[in-house]
């Protein structure tokens, strides 16, 4: 009896803090259905009285002939490029202070993570004036570049799951003739794929929803991401709730979809970094 207890309490507790977590999710799906009267009469509740689902295709419409087949093209275009660029620099680098002893591999190491206990509000301004003094304002180029030169999580993420692997596979491929860049094309990152893939959707996720970044560089309506394209449905005269519920909904089915097809390389990535043996 005490058992069976303890179980109906522990499956209680789980539905119970599950429906906590999903809360926010499910407010934001009932609210992309209401209209903006129902909105302001009931706030709270979770199923309209009325199906708006108007609201998506007066969200979808856009502004001033700019749909948000526009503005999902452009948060692709950025978050598949910094990807990309993440990706490709963090493994290298990760290889580099994993794999490869050099004189000076603990300094440049210290200094990496010293880089993680800079807020991103110090570095606005000198990198605002960085990039405008290159000409990049108004561009995607300060949104993908710096994907290109590293993030000092990602690389430690890749870091500790590179540590893992048994040195004796690097000795084996020198001796079968591989250099150091096809030892880590061939046979390091196939060995790494889920702390690759747990990289890849950290960073997609993070370019995806980039608010700051796109209020500082990008000036034209035609070149703003989704992120703050929602911003858009806010003016002076006010905002148009159901439509900007809406397309947040729509916001989140990239990241979902991304989320789920690689949720066990995910979640692999996650809970093996850090283990030893």
């Amino acid at each position: 009896m005490k058992k069976r207890f303890m179980t109906v309490l522990y499956h209680t507790g789980m539905i119970m803090g599950s429906f906590i977590m999903l809360y926010p999710l499910l407010w934001l799906l009932g609210s992309s259905l209401k209209t903006n009267e129902e909105y302001f009469a009931s706030p709270y509740s979770l199923i309209p009285t009325t199906w708006a689902f108007s609201n998506y295709i007066e969200g979808w419409g856009g502004f001033a002939r700019l749909t948000f087949t526009t503005f999902f093209r452009n948060s692709i275009l950025i978050a598949a490029v910094s990807t990309l660029g993440t990706v490709v620099s963090c493994s290298l680098a990760a290889y580099g202070f994993s794999r490869i002893q050099f004189r000076t591999r603990k300094f440049w190491f210290g200094a990496m993570l010293l880089t993680m206990c800079l807020p991103s509000q110090v570095l606005m301004v000198p990198q605002y004036l960085l990039y405008n003094s290159l000409g990049w304002v108004g561009t995607y180029l300060p949104l993908m570049v710096p994907s290109f030169c590293g993030n000092a999580f990602n690389v430690f993420l890749l870091m500790q799951f590179m540590k893992n692997i048994p040195g004796e596979i690097d000795e084996a491929a020198v001796m079968d003739g591989c250099s150091r860049l096809q030892l880590f094309g061939r046979i390091m990152l196939p060995l790494v794929k889920p702390a690759v893939a747990t990289v890849a959707v950290l960073s997609f996720m993070g370019s995806w929803s980039d608010f700051m970044g796109t209020l500082l560089y990008l000036n034209k309506p035609r070149m703003y991401p989704v992120s703050f394209a929602l911003r858009l449905f806010s003016d002076e005269s006010g905002t148009n709730y159901g439509p900007m519920f809406a397309m947040s909904v729509a916001s989140l089915v990239p990241v979902l979809v991304l989320f789920f097809i690689f949720q066990k390389s995910l979640v692999e990535g996650i809970s093996t970094t850090g283990v030893k043996g």
